[in-house]
This record gives structure tokens, C-alpha cells and sequence, in this order.
């Protein structure tokens, strides 16, 4: 076997602009045959749990990373020797020589890259500006080769530029760093060329600068006399170690995969999108007596009718009567783009978090159609299953609090749309009706919109709309 025989395979961008993912599970160990197209692992994006094929045929040398390693995007992840004598593509990260970087015009396409169906592998949008260097630092341009990898955008190839003599001198090379590790350096203080890193070929970890803190600090304890020497070096506020927890009374939980993104989506909307919410309580007995005739109806056998296909199409109709609610906010253009159709995104809990997949042109469905919609949507995020692309693109969402028993709620809305309707839990209570006092079906339904793009006329109509369909199911007749 030679190194000219064995291909890395690099984890694909799955999505659109992700940058890491974690490795929940491998289906082949080092010395299996595998296939074109067999899947060799499942991987957890910020977004979603998709399996990843291989795109050649050969045998598994090595498996680069455990499971459970989160893993930045354009990073190998595991080596297959190919079949045949076909020439192997050595996408290694940090090659000595600058000459083998350049252009590969003659070898580019014939090594198909793994995609997943209706992705393509993205290549990173947020490269860094290249740094200023000198004419012979070519040991200088690996080590950024290496830390570009770090960064998760890929070794970017060598500028081409006429061959020169080697360096008599190699310049003093930047320790290789991931940028949280060199933040925390600077935080705590350390520099981290006098770091000794432990991490594969030669990177420093986090834990060789905690230890290095560490270090620092035994001679500051055993020799008091010798501090006065060391002026220069100023000493930062800060633990000198991380904070220690009783394991017994407190779980740490990493922060990663569907729940980072979701974090990070939800502090963006609240500090960017200035939230109204307005609330209406409504009679739905009505509605809960058209579901119960619904799942008699031949039409909808094998279809799952509750309450939530009926709210949306209620929520598709007051849409239709109120288009400028179904919108965005382009800060950049400084325009309000206004959707001509409807992503109806439905908010899901699954074991991994809550992930907001949508019905692509809902407006277009039919009642059963929709239904047929909302059940394989719920059925795949239970299942863990669901794709990138049915997380992107929705205009308006709908999130059900209601099963959980709660009346309703003030919910976020989710990047990039105008409205988001809170559905609370449907309970008999009193209520009058034609004069009298009875015991009805009623619920509290809770819209909140982003208020640079809906003012408070068109939130309060939309609201109105959804409330009075479901008061009077034969709406979705007369205003359809």
C-alpha cells in the first residue's frame, strides 16, 4: 500500500454555511470493504442528523475520529485505500511544499466529492485575509495551511508565484491554535510560544494552556522573593484553573449541535427583531367538532386530523386575507421583501432540541394534502431524520404549547420571518354563549410579530382571522 493509494475523505458541508459537526456514529471500523454510496456514518449539524456515504470504492484504513468528536468542516475524517490504480487525491492539510498546491485542473473532476442529495460541498464563505509574509517563508505558509484547518475553512491553496530559493533562515512559526484556544490564551494571559502543545501535529489544546496556567503558579508560591523580577508580565483576574463542581449535584452539558444553533438563533432574533405580542381567548368547540367529523371522512383514512391541521389552515387563510404579514426584513437592501407563498414552518421538540422544519407552499395544499404534510413533518423529526432543506426557507411558523398543557406563551420568532403563533392548551371552561353560561371548548392563541415590518393593525387583523375561523370552522369556506 502507498500513500498515493489511499483517499481522505473530508466531512462535506450538509448544510449551508455550517462550519462543524459531531460524529454520533460509524457503520465501518478500520478493514472493511465499503462501496460507492454506502453510508459510512451519521453526523449531528447544527441543523439536523444526516448519514454521509462514501463517494469511491475501497477498504477503511483508519477512522480519524471517535464518536462523539465534533469535527469542523473540510476536515478528514476517515481513509479509505482505493481499488484499482487509479491516483488518489492527498487532501491532507499541511503539505510541505507549496509547489504540489497550486491548480489540479487535470485531477479536480475526477474526484467526485460526498454530497448528500441536493447538496453540493460548499466551500467555506468567510476565508481570512491572507497574511503579510516574507518571500521565503515557506515553512511559515504550512503552519497557516495547518492553522486554516483549525479555523474549519480548509487548507487554502498556495498564491501562484514564480519558485524561490529556499529560506536560509526559517522565521519563527506561529503556534498552531484553534481561535476559542487562543482566546482563552489571551484571556488568562499566556503566551502561547512558550505553550508546549500535546494536540496532533503539534497543536496546542486547551488543556496545555490551563496547564501551563498551572505551571506558572507553582514557582509564584514556593518563591515569593522571585515576583518582584517579573514585572513585565501582568498578572490577569481570573480563575488560574476551571471552576470545580460537585458532579454529584450538578451535570454539565455541552453545549453543541441543535441546541448551539438554536441558542444562538433565538438571542439573534430577540436582539434584533423588536417582538409584539398580542393575545385572544376563543371558543373552538366548533372546531373540536369538525375534527371529530374530519377522522370520519373517507377523504382523510390514514391521515392524522387534530386540532393543529385545522389552526393552520386557519392561519393559511388569515395569510391570504392579510398578505404584507407573510414577510422579512432585508437590513442590507433596507427593503421589505413580501412573500408571495407560504413556508409554513412547525415547531418540533425532539430529543436533540427544538427544530423548526416547514411545509414547502402550504398555501397551495388542500386540506387532506396538508394533513398528509403535518404527519410525515412530525413523524421525521421524532425520528431524528429530518433534512437541512426542510429547515430552510419558512416564512411563518406555528408552535403548539399547547400539548404540554400550557395556556400560551410569548414565542420568539424564528430568524428571518415576520410572525410566529402560539397555540395554547384546548380546556373545557365557562363560557357565554347565546346568553347563556356553558361549559365550552376554548383555548388562548398568542401572535408574535416583528414590529419594523407589522404594526399593530395588521398583527391584530391576522389574529382576529385565525381566532374567528376557528370560532366558526364554515369560514374556511366563505373566505376562501
Amino acid at each position: 500500500m502507498t500513500n498515493a493509494s489511499v483517499r481522505e475523505f473530508k466531512m462535506p458541508d450538509v448544510g449551508e454555511g455550517l462550519t462543524e459537526a459531531e460524529i454520533l456514529k460509524w457503520y465501518v471500523q478500520p478493514g472493511d470493504t465499503v462501496t460507492d454510496g454506502q453510508v459510512v456514518c451519521e453526523v449531528e449539524t447544527a441543523k439536523a442528523a444526516v448519514e454521509l456515504p462514501i463517494p469511491y470504492d475501497g477498504v477503511v484504513r483508519a477512522l480519524h475520529f471517535p464518536e462523539g468528536t465534533t469535527v469542523d468542516v473540510g476536515t478528514s475524517i476517515i481513509a479509505v485505500e482505493v481499488a484499482g490504480g487509479a491516483p488518489a487525491q492527498e487532501e491532507a492539510p499541511a503539505a510541505p511544499a507549496p509547489a504540489a498546491e497550486p491548480e489540479q485542473p487535470a485531477e479536480q473532476p475526477a474526484a467526485r466529492q460526498p454530497v448528500l442529495v441536493g447538496y453540493g460541498v460548499a466551500t467555506s464563505s468567510t476565508r481570512r485575509r491572507p497574511r503579510k509574509q516574507a518571500p521565503d517563508a515557506a515553512a511559515g505558509q504550512a503552519a497557516s495551511a495547518v492553522q486554516s484547518e483549525l479555523n474549519g475553512h480548509g487548507a487554502a491553496p498556495a498564491a501562484a508565484a514564480p519558485a524561490a530559493p529556499a529560506a536560509p533562515a526559517a522565521p519563527e512559526q506561529r503556534p498552531l491554535a484553534k481561535p476559542p484556544v487562543r482566546k482563552l490564551a489571551k484571556d488568562l494571559g499566556v503566551d502561547l510560544a512558550t505553550v508546549t502543545p500535546t494536540g496532533p501535529g503539534g497543536v496546542v489544546t486547551r488543556e496545555d494552556v490551563h496547564a501551563a496556567v498551572a505551571a506558572a503558579q507553582v514557582p509564584q508560591q514556593t518563591a515569593p522573593a522571585a515576583q518582584p523580577s517579573a514585572p513585565a508580565v501582568p498578572t490577569p483576574v481570573q480563575p488560574a484553573a476551571p471552576a470545580s463542581y460537585d458532579s454529584a449535584r450538578e451535570t454539565r452539558i455541552p453545549v453543541k449541535g441543535v441546541r448551539k444553533a438554536t441558542a444562538a438563533a433565538m438571542v439573534g432574533s430577540a436582539f434584533t427583531a423588536p417582538h409584539v405580542t398580542e393575545f385572544v381567548t376563543v371558543d373552538v368547540t366548533r372546531t373540536m367538532k369538525l375534527v371529530e367529523e374530519l377522522k370520519q371522512d373517507k377523504e382523510f383514512a390514514g391521515l392524522r386530523v387534530n386540532p393543529l391541521l385545522l389552526i393552520a389552515k386557519a392561519l393559511l387563510v388569515a395569510i391570504r386575507r392579510n398578505p404584507d404579514i407573510n414577510a422579512s426584513w432585508d437590513e442590507a437592501a433596507q427593503e421589505i421583501v413580501v412573500k408571495h407563498y407560504v413556508n409554513l414552518g412547525i415547531a418540533a421538540a425532539t430529543p436533540r432540541g427544538l427544530i423548526v422544519p416547514n411545509i414547502k407552499d402550504a398555501h397551495a395544499k388542500t386540506l387532506p394534502e396538508l394533513a398528509a404534510s403535518l404527519g410525515e413533518l412530525v413523524s421525521t423529526a421524532r425520528e431524528g431524520k429530518t433534512s437541512p432543506s426542510a429547515m430552510q426557507g419558512g416564512t411563518v411558523t406555528i408552535t403548539n404549547v399547547g400539548v404540554f398543557g400550557v395556556d400560551t406563551g410569548t414565542p420568539l420568532l424564528n430568524p428571518g420571518e415576520s410572525a410566529i403563533l402560539a397555540v395554547g392548551a384546548i380546556k373545557p371552561q365557562p363560557w357565554v354563549h347565546k346568553g347563556k353560561v356553558k361549559p365550552r371548548q376554548v383555548t388562548t392563541l398568542a401572535l408574535s410579530f416583528d414590529h419594523r415590518l407589522v404594526d399593530g393593525e395588521l398583527g391584530s387583523k391576522v389574529l382576529a382571522d385565525v381566532a374567528a375561523v376557528l370560532e366558526q370552522p364554515k369560514r374556511l369556506i366563505t373566505w376562501a
